[in-house]
């Protein structure tokens, strides 16, 4: 593998890669390249679990990662306190601490980090200090309506090695100034459970949900607004208000995120579904099987999260976004976008359940699986542990699109 620096890490021995996991989200894209790379043994894989997997209010998911055969190397816990901007930071300074000390201790020869959260960008950081190149997966996109936007571009410039979701954002990244020599465009890896994971059979989900989903039903998922403090309360109501306006519709919620303003998303959830548990059923975590066999089954999904934008796309099932929260990601023809409105959120998923949309999203085309062979993981882990035998650059340079014109500036 060619690049533009000049100094490349020796790697003595078996070389090793971390992959790290701080939420049941990211894992739902991790999994099948934890596969990959555990199966090759030309590399040692250690798997760092951190974040919400390690908190009992969010269902202690460490379980859930042990139980599909993962093994954990390392539990590093560094989350206290996300309802404030003061424990969010607070939270960065110890996962930067905690990471770069298992950094030094394993020395690793890529640490592999997914997304944008705030604790993927700690977590780039200890890295970078600790001399370890990070790969970093579905770089390149917008979000502008979370802080998630600033986190994921500032991981790319720490990053090495990138592996975004489509053409475009692989783009996107060239022109952040990141070598296209290690910019590598394979898909979204969360897919491969498409093609690859085992699902729910309709009554088999019927029974695990506790609704009869013969009627109307959408799958709900819906996180704060970062970027606007303080609004969760008014974007959940809104969000709560324009489904009930829909008599005849279902509706299974799944918790949100830690970010702040999540808790109060989660309350109103919980406190919407009392008592109406034939109708509305709330659920801090499906899982990732009864999430997918959701999108597979339910009508149509509704809310905020990636998910609708990213997954239910290769299921051919409508989404209704609401708000800004991903605003400036590609989308497929199956999204209605919709803002955080009553009437607005009612209206969407209107003409989603409409026999016209529905046909139209099952023709969809999915732009973050263009292959749809369930191979991403594997192609992506190729990438890495050709990476991790053969050394990435300890040290960058900014990779401009037109060299010439900036030399000519810069003399």
């Amino acid at each position: 593998m060619t690049g533009s620096s000049s100094t490349t890490a020796t790697l003595p021995g078996r070389p090793k890669v971390v992959v790290v996991t701080s939420t049941r989200a990211d894992y739902g894209h991790l999994h099948w390249l934890l596969r990959a790379l555990e199966d090759d043994t030309r590399v040692e894989t250690l798997l760092y679990v951190t974040g919400t997997h390690l908190s009992a209010a969010h269902g202690m998911t460490v379980t859930d990662v042990e139980a599909d055969g993962h093994p954990v190397a390392r539990r590093i816990a560094t989350w206290e306190d996300q309802s404030t901007p003061a424990g969010i930071a607070a939270g960065l300074g110890r996962t930067v601490e905690r990471f770069g000390a298992a950094f030094a201790a394993d020395a690793p020869a890529v640490a592999v980090v997914l997304g944008d959260r705030a604790e993927a960008l700690a977590i780039a950081l200890a890295a970078v200090v600790a001399g370890v190149p990070v790969a970093h997966l579905h770089g390149g996109e917008t979000s502008r309506g979370s802080l998630d936007e600033y986190f994921r571009h500032a991981i790319t410039k720490l990053a090495s090695l990138h592996f975004p979701a489509t053409r475009a954002y692989a783009e996107r990244i060239r022109q952040l100034g990141e070598d296209p020599a290690y910019v590598h465009a394979l898909g979204a890896p969360g897919l491969d459970h498409v093609r690859r994971t085992p699902l729910l059979g309709r009554e088999e989900l019927s029974a695990r949900l506790g609704l009869d989903i013969c009627a109307p039903t959408a799958l709900v998922a819906f996180h704060p607004v970062t970027t606007e403090p303080g609004s969760a309360a008014r974007h959940v109501a809104a969000l709560l208000e324009g489904i009930a306006a829909i008599d005849d519709l279902q509706a299974v919620f799944t918790g949100s995120n830690a970010d702040e303003g999540g808790d109060v998303i989660d309350a109103a959830l919980r406190a919407f579904s009392e008592g109406r548990e034939g109708r509305y059923r709330f659920f801090p975590n499906l899982g990732t099987r009864a999430y997918l066999s959701c999108l597979a089954h339910l009508d149509v999904v509704v809310g905020n999260s990636s998910s609708g934008i990213i997954e239910a796309p290769s299921f051919g099932v409508p989404t209704v976004n609401v708000g800004v929260r991903q605003e400036g990601r590609v989308r497929a023809t199956s999204v209605i976008d919709v803002p955080a409105e009553p009437a607005a959120i009612a209206a969407g998923i209107r003409r989603a359940l409409s026999p016209e949309f529905r046909a139209q999203a099952a023709r969809t085309v999915n732009p973050y699986d263009e292959r749809g062979d369930g191979r991403v993981s594997e192609r992506i882990a190729a990438r890495i542990v050709e990476a991790a035998l053969s050394g990435l650059p300890t040290s960058k340079r900014f990779h401009d699109l037109d060299a010439a014109r900036w030399l000519a500036r810069a003399t």
